[in-house]
């Protein structure tokens, strides 16, 4: 028997009694997050029951302080004591969030009689805000006649400055340990340290330090009944706090699957040396529109959803001093950025924004300007002397080449016989006529000096 679907899908239903055969994608997602959603439902009943509805604000990695501590009615051995604090992964400027401070377990000298509590009073300097309810905290719950005193912790409420920037740091100081019942015996606890801070970033465009993306992934390549698919991943960002303008910004993108939607699986014939390439998006203080980073993704195996991925550091470099603004891009996963073997695709609107500062450059080393280079002195070019020039004229005549033709009449040798005598005649004439002439000439300068 076949059932129509209403998405242009069919369902084949076995009349055997083995039940519905799943044979589209559709189903075979509903069948996953049904058993997904199935085995949660069963958690969630057993967890309620036990700590009740609650469910916690996500909390940034605790950071533990070192202590020594005497005096008081606890024994305290060579041991420094470890002390947590533990913020929001990102506050909003105006807002307030509470501060937690863990005080590891405890030992009594002398056990109390009566059960009752112990006592915490933590000194906290923050920059940024401010401790809006100082003072001695309950903690851990104390059994009559027990030494043994369990590990506990004390709230406190801080106040983030409506123009602070960047983040909030919290830096402890002394805690006095005692207990409820007899406040007069007070344990002193000193930090090893007086300069470690517990830094929470200020968060901007819904305050959250983390941003559920629903991303888009599909395979470029190649067919997978699994996609494409919905797949939900909690992103994070940690943001520099010391960044200049025309220096490279670290960001620290981390990213969570959640199980909340469609799983990401590497389909057949993923790549075993593959790696996520990470893509932010950023505006402001002069920053480019896009910058990734890449990691190496282990533990993926085709065919089967990938649990985890690690965490990517991508740099931005901003030209200018000012806020720059973050939000999550797209994600691939395979040997290429470019021919991915997973493509997911942030969406583009609704997303929520990182931001941190960057302050002005250490300034930029002038260009020296280069010393002009002279200009030569043109060397006069000397005015050639005229040159004198003589003519002279000569006349060639050519000699007479004529023969007699053959069989001709002799004539006593004609143009054979040698120089015609007429040349002589004409050399000779020309002579006289030039000795004349220069007779005259002489004798006209000879009258002239007379």
């Amino acid at each position: 028997m076949t059932i129509g679907w209403n998405s242009g899908t069919t369902v084949d239903t076995a009349l055997n009694g083995d039940g519905p055969v799943l044979t589209s994608q559709a189903w075979r997602r509903l069948a996953h997050k049904t058993s997904a959603l199935g085995l949660m439902g069963t958690l969630a009943v057993s967890v309620g029951s036990l700590v009740g509805l609650s469910s916690p604000a996500q909390a940034a990695a605790p950071k533990q302080f070192s202590y020594t501590c005497a005096g008081g009615p606890f024994t305290f051995g060579a041991t420094p004591l470890s002390v947590t604090l533990t913020g929001p992964e990102s506050v909003t400027a105006g807002g307030s969030f509470d501060l937690s401070v863990g005080i590891p377990a405890l030992t009594q000298t002398t056990p109390a009689t009566q059960a009752t509590y112990v006592q915490a009073t933590v000194a906290l300097t923050p920059t940024g805000g401010s401790v809006t309810d100082p003072g001695a905290k309950q903690g851990a719950a104390v059994a009559a006649n027990t030494p043994a005193i369990p590990a506990g912790e004390v709230k406190y409420k801080v106040s983030v400055g409506a123009t602070t920037t960047g983040k909030v740091s919290i830096k402890p100081g002394e805690i006095r340990l005692g207990l409820l019942s007899s406040p007069s015996s007070v344990a002193t606890c000193t930090p090893s340290s007086t300069t470690e801070v517990l830094d929470i970033p200020i968060g901007t465009g819904g305050g959250a330090g983390t941003d559920v993306v629903s991303y888009n992934c599909k395979l470029p390549s190649g067919t997978d009944a699994l996609y494409p698919a919905t797949v939900d991943i909690k992103v994070a960002m940690t943001t520099p706090t010391n960044a200049k303008a025309n220096e490279d910004a670290s960001i620290t993108w981390t990213g969570t699957i959640e199980t909340t939607n469609d799983p990401l699986t590497a389909p057949t014939g993923f790549p075993v040396s593959s790696k996520l390439f990470a893509t932010i998006k950023a505006t402001g203080a002069g920053a480019p529109a896009t910058a990734t980073g890449e990691v190496t993704l282990t533990g993926a195996v085709a065919g089967q959803d990938i649990m985890t991925l690690p965490s990517v550091t991508i740099k931005i470099k901003p030209t200018t001093a000012g806020t720059v603004q973050l939000t999550a891009g797209d994600l691939a996963l395979g040997t290429s950025s470019t021919a991915p073997a997973i493509k997911c695709e942030a969406p583009t609107t609704g997303l929520k924004t990182f931001s941190f500062q960057v302050a002005a450059g250490t300034g930029t080393t002038p260009t020296p300007t280069p010393t002009p280079t002279p200009t030569p002195t043109p060397t006069p070019t000397p005015t050639p002397k005229p040159t004198k020039t003589s003519t002279a004229t000569v006349t060639v005549t050519p000699p007479d080449k004529s023969k007699t033709p053959k069989a001709g009449a002799d004539t006593g040798g004609g143009g054979m016989a040698g120089p015609d005598g007429r040349l002589f005649v004409l050399t000779g004439t020309v002579l006289i006529a030039a000795a004349a002439a220069g007779g005259l000439v002489l004798r006209r300068r000879t009258a002239g000096r007379g």
